[in-house]
């Protein structure tokens, strides 16, 4: 059995005037004793301290990867890229983005913001290309080696995959949008719920929704993968990075990256997930003043966000929401400070059926 030396034994050793040479080889020292191992004479360092047979017996190298075609550094102002798609496409560089990609539908799927093959996203590569997702391919579990390469007009230049039906989209709002340097396209519930009520998202509540998006407004329904759906939905991204789609989903783009596309998806989720259970409290949501929101829209400027609301007056940067209001609150004995609304602002058929079931349910019990 190896001897193990302990600190007390070490600090005898030192007294004792011994050295290094005095302990046995295959000794073991203790953390107190490596502590003071120093001061005995002869000390070799502790790079001497690993057993033979800790020794590792082998040495290994990490394989490389395969070598690919290096590609030109993409972003603005964009590189025009003709012919030769295949080399571009199997570049080092778009490797690293179609795993990006990858990455973005992974964490879209993990969080329910997809189902079944739904979704897409794209990052621009050049002046003229991006790389795109597949169609009929769940976004949890795409490879890079299902990403495909697409012209502006959407026409495929490489992949073994068609290419998504709703690329057209992405495309339109890279082209209206110059500094457009990827999109996304999901179908967040929460969010998806607003877009199919025909009701955008209240304002002035919290700030991380105000800096990083701020308005979401809803385009029109339009059968999904065409160009007038795409035009419709481009035609909003000079004011707004991320768009509610009637009936169907939401859009993002960003000026950064797919990483900071899909960061507005979560953002908008968790907002909107928020704004319903607020709701479900009973009492209207505090609101921002004008002049706190006009502190939020300068920081926001600095960012390079869009926004329509910059440069206006103080006093026009009030909470203005006549689509929205709180879902329809039954409290038999509201408190006298709440700030719920008034009986006669509820939904007539709502407010009717109430009083209706209410009425049964007395006679019942009187019964």
């Amino acid at each position: 059995m190896r001897k193990v030396i302990t600190g007390q034994e070490m600090d005898d050793l030192i007294k004792a005037g011994k050295s290094w040479k005095d302990l046995p080889e295959d000794a073991i020292l203790a953390p107190a004793a490596e502590d003071l191992a120093a001061e005995l004479p002869g000390y070799p360092g502790r790079e001497r301290q690993v057993p033979a047979e800790a020794q590792p017996t082998h040495s290994w190298t990490p394989t490389p990867p395969p070598a690919r075609n290096p590609a030109p550094a993409a972003g603005p102002p964009w590189e025009a890229v003709t012919g030769q798609y295949d080399a571009f496409y199997r570049s080092d560089l778009n490797f690293r983005r179609s795993e990006e990609i990858c990455d973005i539908g992974r964490r879209m799927w993990a969080r329910e913001y997809v189902d079944g093959n739904g979704g897409n996203i794209s990052i621009r590569v050049g002046k003229n290309l991006a790389l795109c997702t597949p169609t009929l391919v769940s976004k949890g579990f795409m490879k890079p080696e299902h990403i495909c390469l697409v012209d502006l007009d959407g026409e495929q230049k490489a992949g073994t995959l068609r290419r998504t039906s709703e690329i057209l989209m992405h495309l339109e709002i890279m082209k209206a949008q110059e500094n457009a340097v990827a999109c996304v396209h999901c179908h967040p519930p929460y969010a998806t719920a607003f877009a199919a009520a025909g009701v955008q998202p209240p304002n002035n509540i919290l700030p991380e929704y105000e800096i990083f998006i701020g308005q979401a407004p809803i385009a029109d329904y339009v059968t999904p993968g065409t160009l007038d759906m795409a035009k419709k939905v481009a035609a909003l991204s000079g004011d707004h990075n991320t768009i509610l789609m009637a009936n169907h989903g939401v859009v993002a783009w960003s000026h950064i990256s797919v990483e900071d596309a899909y960061f507005k998806m979560e953002i908008l989720e968790a907002y909107c997930r928020t704004i319903m259970v607020t709701t479900q409290l009973g009492r209207m949501p505090n609101r921002f003043t004008p002049e706190q929101m006009k502190a939020l829209l300068d920081i926001k400027q600095t960012l390079g966000v869009p926004d329509p609301r910059f440069g206006l007056q103080v006093d026009r940067l009030k909470a203005d929401d006549e689509q929205w209001r709180p879902g329809v609150t039954c409290i038999p004995n509201p408190p006298a400070d709440c700030n719920c609304p008034p009986s006669d602002e509820l939904d007539p058929e709502a407010a009717e059926l109430v009083r209706a079931v209410t009425a049964k349910i007395m006679e019942r019990l009187q019964s």
